[in-house]
């Protein structure tokens, strides 16, 4: 299971119900805070999530509202000394300018307050523990190096307890053990297999993250399937064009990625202030019924389907 706090939902500029870009992914000990635009650490508070284990930032890319908010999260950081390491992960564009941001107007020489570390994004697996895998694709938008971030579950194979309690394993390590591939001998001097009490391998979740864009076409594989996916919708269908020059999409083009790829739950973000939100929810809901147009500070869980 992946949970996501959106932070703020406006497209370029903020609105007075809506935020400029900014979410967390959490999955366990880890969060990811994806963008950070002005702002952003005001709404960390307001939401409740506060800054602790918040060490990983991804940045889908340099335009500055998905930016401009790392300066007033780096002067908090720096006043209180909330963590010890932050990893910034950007295209190189990006990062080139979060470089002058932060080492050149807030710190101007200063000694960081942290160990900051900017880590150049390539397409592939940014992060993997034995539970699941982060990953970063390209993404279609105005100049180079714009990412999106697939965040997937390893497939396991569930631990069946009636199994295990018809065969005298007790619960505790020797149930770990099991979970983890390993045979066990138990008081009776019997070996239990991990084929005695697993089921079949299943997939995990799946969540795909995707900021600005302006294409979908590159994304119906990474997009396959997924149980929750997160894209712009910052124009209607009326303004296609307007919508193509910018190179964002439409409500309509964000449903209809959802329903060729067959995802379980569109979230849209990235709302221009001159629609209603009803208008966006409902040209989406004509294609694909389940879609949520995001809120600022909206949470949601998102589980593998069954």
């Amino acid at each position: 299971m992946f949970e996501i706090v959106f932070l703020g939902t406006s497209a370029s500029a903020p609105s007075i119900q809506r935020g400029l870009p900014a979410q967390v992914v959490m999955h366990r000990e880890h969060r990811f805070l994806i963008d950070c635009g002005e702002g952003t650490q005001r709404q960390i508070l307001q939401s409740g999530l506060g800054f602790k284990r918040l060490d990983k930032i991804l940045i889908t890319h340099a335009h500055l509202d998905h930016i401009l908010g790392l300066a007033g999260l780096l002067s908090t950081f720096a006043r209180w000394e909330t963590i010890d390491r932050l990893e910034i992960w950007a295209g190189s564009a990006a990062l080139a300018r979060i470089r002058d941001l932060l080492f050149g107007v807030v710190l101007r020489g200063a000694r960081p307050p942290m160990t900051i570390e900017l880590c150049e994004l390539e397409p592939g697996v940014v992060l993997e523990d034995e539970d699941f895998a982060l990953h970063a694709f390209p993404v279609n938008h105005r100049g180079q190096g714009t990412f999106g971030f697939l965040f997937e579950e390893k497939p396991r194979r569930p631990f069946i307890v009636e199994r295990a309690e018809a065969l005298n394993v007790p619960a505790g390590p020797l149930r770990r053990e099991l979970v983890a591939g390993r045979a066990v001998q138990v008081a009776d001097g019997r070996t239990i297999h991990p084929d005695d009490v697993l089921g079949p391998l299943t997939a995990g979740t799946r969540l795909v993250h995707v900021g600005d864009c302006g294409r979908t076409d590159d994304l119906l594989e990474v997009c396959h399937r997924a149980d929750g996916l997160v894209i712009e919708a910052t124009y209607l269908e009326v303004e296609a064009e307007m919508a193509r020059q910018f190179a964002h999409l439409t409500a309509h083009q964000a449903a209809c990625l959802a329903q060729e790829a067959g995802v379980r739950q569109l979230l849209l973000t990235h709302i221009s202030r001159r629609y209603r939100e009803r208008e966006i929810l409902d040209e989406a809901k004509e294609i694909f019924a389940n879609t949520t147009v995001a809120r600022d500070f909206d949470h949601f869980q998102i589980v593998r389907s069954k």
